[in-house]
């Protein structure tokens, strides 16, 4: 699978930290928001989710939707407690091949995510790498609510393609959305629907091919 690469894209939800976002659905649920999880299937609600991935709306006005629609005791803070739920750990072992890999590929990681999340899991992510932050760690990192794009728009692929110089044969891209490792292969990216344990598909000792 390695042959002839030199440059590994990785998705970051579920694939470097664990998530769950039925804790998220049950967090909602306990704050009286009705049917919470259509912010994630219903093509209305998932509007919104998708406007605050592209960081077109903020974190505020996220917060104001939610809480309008919660019980009307309901304080921001567990708002963002319940949105942040569904954020689990970073497993070191993840990091450790990582770490492995930065030796002989280039690497990035490329989400879609929001600013919300981005705040929590910024500080774990630090830790489990001793203190380095995402451009740190990664030759550069992707965040959806930064660069005003998402998967699985074709744009968001040429665009980190453009501004790195990748050449999509020589580039592996691994995410565990089939929209998203689709789309990339609409550009001759090399793909991996990741639906095991990222350390059983590239063990912490791979070596650079």
């Amino acid at each position: 699978m390695l042959t002839g690469v030199k440059n590994i894209i990785f998705d970051f939800g579920g694939v470097i930290i664990n998530i769950d976002p039925k804790r998220t659905i049950n967090a909602l649920k306990e704050l009286k928001l009705h049917h919470p999880e259509k912010l994630f299937t219903d093509l209305n609600t998932t509007h919104l989710l998708h406007q605050f991935e592209l960081g077109l709306i903020s974190d505020s006005e996220f917060i104001m939707y939610i809480k309008q629609n919660c019980a009307p005791e309901t304080q921001t803070h567990q708002i963002v407690q319940a949105w942040n739920a569904m954020l689990l750990d970073i497993p070191y072992h993840r990091i450790k091949l990582l770490k492995n890999l930065r030796n002989h590929y280039r690497i990035y990681l490329l989400s879609n995510t929001n600013h919300l999340h981005y705040t929590h899991y910024v500080i774990d992510f630090e830790k489990a790498t001793g203190g380095l932050k995402f451009n740190e760690f990664f030759n550069k990192a992707y965040f959806s609510f930064e660069i005003k794009m998402r998967k699985p728009s074709i744009e968001i692929y040429k665009h980190v393609l453009n501004d790195q110089g990748l050449i999509p044969e020589e580039t592996l891209f691994i995410d565990d959305s089939i929209e998203n490792i689709d789309t990339a292969k609409m550009l001759n990216i090399k793909t991996h629907w990741l639906k095991e344990e990222l350390t059983d598909l590239m063990p912490i000792t791979s070596q650079k091919q």
